[in-house]
């Protein structure tokens, strides 16, 4: 399917990553993670902005008492944007990772505005199975509530909030699971194959829920983003500019823009515009998304 696609600005990233929509300030907010950098797009006057981080950023959430929740490299903390590239990083939990270099990766607020975030080794050619799940719940961060995760990605959750998605991206796994929530929104009876991302073009990254319940994600690698129906099976896949679409996210005053972030391959892919690599890119799909719970973030 051929869209109309459009870039957010001048600036390209090493790992974009975490678009997020903020409707009460009718902005976009993400990161690049690999060169300490949040950013943020007024869709108002269209002006641009980012901010410096003390560590690898990888995910981010909206917060209920103001600015955002971010999941970095050993921490998670409340980040507070000031005017003049001044960020407040206040830390909420840290993390006691099993392996050296490991960071947080994907993180997404669940309906209930509780903030979820996988971790990885930063060496994906280690497959070193060492991501853990955790969930933020406003009064403190869980012990790791699943594990084994190469590279997790792909969290996503249903309009309800009884189902969680949840994927790794790594070349050696690319399945996509479904979680059924019980009623304090915990994992209860295993997991379910929802897609298998071998039978489609890229590997499964970031995702997001559209008002139908189809989950859109990332098919990294192959510059397209795919739509699957609640029962797996795929409903479209739009081809995009770039090779390494990295998450997705709905937005927009109507929810009804898909905003795509991007990674920087190591080498130009051949067929993609290597101009655009690292950018965010911007379309209108024909559907809306949901909008985003805060988290609640109080810190002393």
């Amino acid at each position: 399917m051929a869209l109309n696609i459009e870039v957010l600005g001048p600036q390209r990233h090493q790992v974009g990553e975490s678009p997020l929509w903020s409707a009460a300030e009718q902005a976009l907010y993400w990161v690049d993670i690999d060169a300490c950098r949040l950013w943020r797009w007024d869709a108002a006057d269209g002006r641009i902005e980012h901010w410096s981080t003390p560590e690898r950023l990888a995910c981010i959430a909206l917060r209920t008492e103001g600015g955002l929740i971010g999941g970095l490299e050993t921490q998670l903390a409340a980040l507070l944007p000031r005017p003049g590239g001044e960020l407040q990083v206040l830390p909420l939990a840290s993390v006691s990772h099993p392996e050296p270099g490991m960071r947080f990766n994907d993180g997404r607020a669940d309906r209930d505005g509780r903030f979820w975030a996988g971790t990885m080794v930063r060496n994906m050619a280690l497959a070193s199975p060492a991501g853990q799940l955790y969930r933020w719940d406003g009064h403190g961060l869980s012990e790791p509530l699943m594990d084994g995760f190469i590279t997790p990605n792909g969290l996503a959750f249903s309009a309800d909030g009884r189902t969680m998605y949840l994927s790794d991206s790594h070349p050696s796994v690319q399945a996509i699971w479904r979680y059924k929530l019980d009623a304090e929104g915990l994992p209860r009876g295993g997991r379910e194959l929802f897609v298998d991302m071998t039978q489609h073009p890229g590997r499964p990254d970031g995702a997001a829920i559209d008002v139908d319940g189809c989950y859109w994600i990332c098919g990294n690698d192959a510059g397209q983003v795919h739509r699957f129906r609640p029962d797996g099976k795929l409903d479209r896949s739009i081809a995009l500019p770039i090779s390494k679409p990295s998450m997705c996210s709905f937005g927009g005053p109507q929810l009804d823009q898909l905003f795509v972030a991007s990674i920087t391959p190591a080498k130009p892919a051949p067929g993609f515009d290597a101009s655009l690599d690292g950018a965010v890119l911007v379309l209108s799909p024909g559907t809306q998304g949901l909008a985003e719970r805060p988290c609640s973030a109080p810190f002393a």
